[in-house]
């Protein structure tokens, strides 16, 4: 009887992703302390070693991995204890990729920092890692001044609550009658009190003729009980206010020297005098107004491109853009069931600015305004300002790409193209019942 041969065994092709696909690939654990870097088997007798903190050990790091023929160097985002290890290991030139540690999380049990190291070596080796976004190092540099000038803000902030604590403790109802109390009412006001006057008219006709309360309210408002201590916490906190507002004009007139420094995207030319404020300075380096969309402040379009730049290359589509962002729809599918459509939490200072941006909508008279008042109807406040930060994204993304300045359609338009969709639908909806919509005119009444 004739026997069949074995078939011969083929060897097996295993997926893109899991083929070798960064040979020379190493992996850092970031600590406070130290630093534990692995390389390939075989490259090195000890393919695992610590590194402490010191900058001369960090540059030791980078030498021996260059020794081992490492090209690529993967690591978590660690607090800020990863900052120094990546702009030293870049100047060397190694190509240095920053990791979410949630994505690469060890097998439970199993948890050490030789282990953690060892494990980010293998997932780069396979090609497993996906970089976080980090601009240039132009941008980078602009946006620790950008959020340096907005830690100095909410500062300034803290104290003017304090100027409102000292008032209120002595009975001086100064916030009640005066829409801001460092406006030029109320600081001509309060500096008088700490110069020494306590005369409640004559401190009342320092109002400024744009004050909505009259003279005799405002009066009535500061007839209060001075007290020693708490006119000493006043002048501190007044003090301390008008420090940091000197601190916020020096790290304005950084911002504006950094921005000169990027070269113009419009064809300008270079011989041309420099920009004098922040927003002539974003124009000329983005080569389009982000502050023409409705809701977009300069200090808004500042604070987006200080944390994204101006290469939108770095994101395939606006769905890659605005998903970065946190602001589109999550796709939480099992078993061909949504689970949950919510956005993902994500900490992004840019979607952070753009949902801000879109709260000042509400009474706007724009097609955004329109489009956040319908959704609010819908949702409700919370997913309509999300929903309207993605269509403020999906705005900067394309401007920035191509170009294009934005043009806004309007309220009644917006109404308008709603209006015929909703018509559109019903129509539609009817002919698949087999019915025919027709629109009814009312005819005059006659009497």
């Amino acid at each position: 009887m004739k026997q069949n041969k074995p078939s011969r065994k083929k060897n097996p092709k295993f997926p893109k992703h899991l083929q070798h696909l960064n040979q020379y690939a190493a992996g850092i654990d970031v600590g406070s302390r130290s630093h534990f870097a692995a390389v390939p088997e075989g490259a090195d007798e000890q393919p695992v070693r610590e590194f402490s903190t010191f900058t001369d050990d960090l540059e030791r790091l980078a030498k021996w991995l260059i020794s081992c023929g490492v090209t690529t160097v993967a690591m978590e985002s660690t607090g800020i204890y990863w900052i120094p290890v990546f702009e030293i290991l870049e100047r060397y030139g190694l190509e240095v990729r920053l990791v979410n540690a949630r994505h690469v999380k060890n097998v439970p049990g199993r948890k050490s920092d030789v282990l953690d190291c060892q494990w980010l070596q293998q997932l780069h080796t396979y090609g497993l890692l996906r970089g976080a976004f980090r601009p240039t190092d132009q941008v980078c540099t602009l946006r620790a001044y950008v959020r340096q000038r907005a830690n100095l803000v909410r500062s300034a902030s803290s104290h003017i609550q304090r100027m409102q604590k000292a008032l209120a403790q002595m009975n001086l109802q100064l916030h009640n009658v005066v829409t801001d109390i460092t406006g030029v009412t109320g600081m001509g006001i309060i500096k008088a009190i700490l110069s020494g006057e306590r005369n409640p008219n004559t401190l009342a006709a320092m109002r400024d003729k744009r004050c909505k309360n009259s003279k005799e309210t405002i009066a009535r408002s500061l007839q209060g009980n001075y007290r020693p201590e708490h006119l000493f916490s006043l002048q501190q906190a007044v003090e301390l206010y008008e420090f940091y507002l000197q601190k916020i004009a020096d790290c304005d007139q950084q911002i504006l020297a950094q921005l000169k420094h990027f070269d113009s995207s419009d064809g300008s030319d270079p011989d041309s005098k420099p920009p004098r404020s922040v927003e002539e300075a974003l124009q000329r380096m983005s080569g389009v107004d982000l502050s023409g969309i409705n809701g977009i402040s300069t200090n808004t379009a500042l604070k987006v491109i200080a944390e994204i730049g101006i290469d939108m290359s770095r994101w395939k589509t606006e769905k890659h853009f605005t998903s970065w962002l946190g602001l589109c729809p999550g796709s939480k599918i099992s078993g061909g069931k949504v689970l949950s459509s919510a956005t993902k939490p994500v900490a992004n200072r840019a979607a952070a600015a753009l949902r801000m941006a879109a709260m000042t909508l509400f009474n706007s008279k724009s097609a955004l305004g329109a489009y956040l008042r319908r959704q609010k109807s819908r949702l409700g406040a919370p997913k309509a300002i999300t929903a309207t930060a993605h269509k403020l994204a999906r705005l900067v993304y394309s401007m920035l790409k191509h170009g294009t300045a934005f043009a806004d359609a309007g309220q009644e338009q917006y109404e308008e193209r709603y209006r015929s969709r909703i018509v559109q639908n019903l129509k539609r909806r009817a002919q698949e019942m087999g019915y025919k919509l027709v629109s009814i005119q009312e005819e005059p009444q006659t009497v």
